[in-house]
């Protein structure tokens, strides 16, 4: 099996599974109670925190957990918008965010506040200037993904962050969930940031588990009501086991970065170099500014779906874009954002890279594209 599928989950890694198992089956407390087991567990928990925090050089009490991207998308966004609509209602988000960050903004329209959507170019990079033209007197909150899901450009975050230096009354939130492992921390998580958002199981941790980043003095209003865990902001027993599974992962996925996306980005190029042969392979993703990993491509005349098909018959996976909406047969909302036209857009698909990966795989994946594309001509 080649599996080029990995934006959409990974596969967990046997030491952030053994870490999880052991937790799991020696640590039993919960961490709320006071007996000696859950006080056990609250170590843990802290520890796990703790480990978070100093990896991405941010303060313990700054790390709160949740069950994923899509919980933290929807929290930052609907907690800080309540929590400063007496300040102001409008709302901005980028055109090319991940649904669980548009479709919260879409949820607040419904509440009554102004959203807008920041374009993109013809590449799918927020246009700074445009952006800036959309800030009003009540804007109150700004939401900007730091690596685009579908095509995997990198998003000018710091940028964004030097455009909102002095606009301290204007929250920043950036959903990093594709970001952690791919690019460097300074890249998307500048000083300027309020929240960030993470999800475990796009770094090898396990699923159902997340936690963002809440710069301390920033206010939110909680998305879960219950017991007052996560510092009376986000109540639930917490998933210790997965908590402190996911530290160990992204300890993993920050370790020998450079060597990492190193072998990432030359596994890319041969993959473009060998797509750009064929006149009628249109590519979304290039080297400059976009993910290492990611490489998001169509073939004219063939949908996203029946490549997709295509290469599961030969035990390749890959996807259509965002794995959140491919089972629809929607086109990429991304390319949709950048102009491109219908026909080409329903035809994207997505292959994203993990270090694990080889240049073997990319070349059995090359032979059978080739393949499939002699087919596809005949049919043509």
């Amino acid at each position: 099996m080649i599996y080029f599928d990995n934006s959409a989950t990974t596969v967990i890694e046997p030491q952030v599974l053994k870490t999880y198992t052991d937790v799991a089956t020696k640590i039993m407390g919960n961490p709320s109670s006071l007996h000696n087991l859950g006080t056990v567990a609250e170590r843990m928990l802290q520890a796990s925190r703790k480990q978070i925090a100093d990896l991405l050089s941010k303060e313990p009490a700054e790390i709160y957990f949740t069950s994923g991207g899509t919980e933290g998308d929807n929290w930052v966004i609907k907690g800080v918008a309540f929590e400063k609509k007496i300040y102001g209602n409008h709302v901005i988000v980028s055109a090319v965010e991940h649904p669980a960050v548009k479709e919260s903004a879409e949820w607040l329209k419904m509440q009554g506040f102004a959203v807008d959507f920041a374009p993109v170019d013809k590449n799918g990079f927020v246009k700074v200037d445009a952006l800036a033209a959309l800030i009003r007197k009540d804007t109150i909150f700004v939401s900007i993904m730091a690596v685009n899901n579908e095509i995997g450009a990198i998003q000018p975050i710091r940028e964004i962050a030097e455009l909102l230096a002095n606009q301290p009354t204007i929250s920043f939130h950036v959903d990093a969930v594709q970001a952690i492992g791919k690019i460097p921390l300074t890249e998307f998580l500048p000083e300027r940031v309020d929240f960030a958002t993470f999800s475990a199981h796009k770094f090898h941790g396990p699923r159902g588990v997340g936690f963002i980043y809440i710069k301390t003095g920033k206010k939110i209003q909680p998305l879960l009501s219950g017991g007052g865990q996560e510092n009376n902001r986000r109540s639930t027993t917490e998933n210790v086991a997965g908590i402190a599974a996911t530290a160990k992962a992204l300890r993993l996925a920050l370790t020998d970065f450079d060597r990492k996306t190193a072998k990432l980005l030359a596994m890319k190029q041969v993959l473009l170099a060998a797509l750009a042969t064929y006149s009628d392979v249109v590519i979304f993703s290039q080297t400059e500014n976009f993910a290492p990993n990611i490489i998001t491509f169509g073939m004219k005349g063939v949908r996203g779906e029946v490549l997709v098909h295509g290469f599961e018959a030969h035990d390749i996976y890959i996807s259509t874009t965002s794995a959140c909406s491919s089972k629809a047969g929607l086109a990429s909302s991304t390319l949709v954002a950048m102009n491109v036209p219908p026909q080409i857009a329903t035809s994207a698909v997505r292959i994203s890279l993990d270090e694990s990966n080889h240049m073997a795989e990319i070349e059995q994946f090359l032979t059978i594209f080739k393949q499939l594309h002699e087919k596809f001509q005949k049919i043509k």
